[in-house]
C-alpha cells in the first residue's frame, strides 16, 4: 500500500443548471483511487480577486456595503469578478481604482483559492497592494453603494470586534492585512505553485 495520496478521476460530468455566465451546476460522476464510483454537485460561479490595500503610511484601504448574500451592510477589502480571459492582477488593479479611486505599484500575488473544498464554487485570488495613492474619484458602476474608508491597524482590528466583517473570503483577506509573515508565506507558495504549472 502507498502512502501517496492520489486525485479522483472525472469520469462524466453534466450540467443540471447554466445561467452563463454567472453560474452553472453540474454533477460529475468520480473515481476514486479505490475504484469506488460517487457523484459530486459541482458549483461554477466566476472567479474573483480581493486586495488588502495599504497607503505608503500603513493603513488600510476598505468599502463599507451592502452584500445582499450577507443580508446586511458590512465592510469589505476592494473585490470584484474577473472578465473572461482577464489575468488576476489586471483585474485586481482595475477593481482597485475603480471601487476606490486609488493605484498602487506595489503589488504581492498571495495565490487563488478555491471557495468551496468539494463543490468549488469559485477561486479568489488574493492579492496585497503597498503604498496605495488617490488618484481619482470611485467609478464602480455596480449596483451596490459603497463608501470609501481609510484605517489604521487599531481602527481595523475594532471594527472586526463591532462585527462588521461577514463574509469568509474577506475574513480570510483580514488574515494577511494583520499578518504580513503569512502574506509573505503565501506570496512564496504561489510563485512556487506557479514554477510547479508554468
Amino acid at each position: 500500500m502507498s502512502d501517496e495520496l492520489k486525485p479522483w478521476s472525472i469520469v462524466a460530468s453534466r450540467d443540471v443548471y447554466v445561467h452563463e455566465p454567472w453560474l452553472k451546476i453540474r454533477v460529475e460522476t468520480l473515481e476514486l483511487p479505490d475504484g469506488r464510483r460517487v457523484e459530486f454537485h459541482q458549483v461554477d460561479t466566476r472567479d474573483f480577486v480581493i486586495i488588502v490595500p495599504q497607503t505608503d503610511d500603513g493603513r488600510f484601504v476598505l468599502l463599507r456595503q451592502y452584500k445582499h448574500g450577507a443580508r446586511r451592510v458590512n465592510v469589505n477589502f476592494p473585490a470584484g469578478t474577473m472578465e473572461t480571459g482577464e489575468p488576476p492582477l489586471e483585474c485586481a488593479r482595475r477593481e482597485l481604482l475603480e471601487e476606490t479611486g486609488y493605484e498602487a505599484d506595489d503589488w504581492t500575488a498571495c495565490g487563488g483559492y478555491v471557495l468551496m473544498g468539494n463543490a468549488r464554487g469559485a477561486t479568489c485570488h488574493l492579492f496585497v497592494a503597498r503604498n496605495c495613492r488617490k488618484v481619482a474619484e470611485p467609478d464602480s458602476g455596480d449596483l451596490e453603494e459603497m463608501r470609501v474608508e481609510v484605517m489604521t491597524r487599531d481602527e481595523l482590528l475594532a471594527t472586526v470586534a463591532r462585527g462588521d466583517f461577514a463574509i469568509a473570503s474577506q475574513v480570510a483577506a483580514l488574515g494577511l492585512a494583520l499578518n504580513p509573515e503569512m502574506a509573505a508565506a503565501l506570496a512564496q507558495g504561489a510563485a512556487r505553485g506557479a514554477e510547479v504549472t508554468g
